[in-house]
């Protein structure tokens, strides 16, 4: 394996860091994912829509303090700030927690545009230098020209196997990210529901709603 991969070429010194760049991001985002999951407590976000719908909102903000869920932590932000403009706070809180679930996504973004790039600049690289000794022996040794179009090719290789590999993992994570965005503009309408705030009350602006802006990698339709 060491032996094919400095067959490669300089080039595969820049695609060995992205490898390790994408596979330290995957596994800390998976690992953010589990943590996530486990922290998420729908009895607490149950409880604190409860007691808004009874009309205890300091109650309801006592249930959600301390609270590791995401979602909790979203709506206690807002109905602690709704003297000011609650569709403002939630959206400011909504917006920092799915930062948190849309970090690391660009970087994997770059990183399967980039590594096939790289094994490309490798495969040129490559076919110069062949070439160039192929001129140098003048003909004399067909073997030269095929065995650097085969080193040429092994950067290209591994460029595109460091993109596909990594091209599974930033799709999946992009659809947890969309899920928690559904499950924050779904809390968010049926706070606004709770109130009966579905006007200018609830917006502080005259608009109607909670809806939670994409914040996403702009590559993630795209592969």
């Amino acid at each position: 394996m060491i032996r094919l991969f400095l067959k490669g070429g300089p080039v595969m010194w820049p695609l060995l860091i992205t490898s390790i760049v994408a596979l330290t991001t995957v596994i800390e985002r998976i690992l953010f994912r589990v943590r996530e999951h486990f922290r998420r407590d729908p009895d607490v976000v149950e409880n604190i829509f409860s007691q808004v719908e009874k009309g205890n909102i300091n109650a309801a903000i006592r249930a959600g303090e301390g609270s590791n869920d995401y979602i909790a932590r979203i709506v206690v932000y807002g109905l602690t700030h709704r003297e000011k403009s609650l569709s403002n706070a939630y959206l400011k809180a909504a917006n920092q927690e799915l930062q948190r679930f849309n970090r690391g996504l660009p970087i994997l973004d770059t990183i399967i545009t980039l590594a096939p790039l790289l094994g490309l600049l490798g495969t040129v690289t490559g076919l110069i230098r062949a070439f160039g000794l192929l001129g140098a022996q003048e003909l004399g040794s067909p073997m030269a020209i095929t065995g650097g179009i085969a080193e040429a090719l092994i950067a290209t290789a591994f460029g595109l196997a460091i993109a596909i590999t990594a091209l599974i993992p930033f799709n999946y994570l992009n659809a947890r990210l969309e899920e928690a965005r559904n499950v924050v503009q779904d809390a968010g309408s049926q706070l606004e529901l709770l109130l009966g705030q579905g006007g200018g009350a609830a917006t502080g602006s005259g608009g109607s709603s909670m809806q939670v802006g994409r914040s996403a990698s702009s590559g993630a339709s795209a592969h």
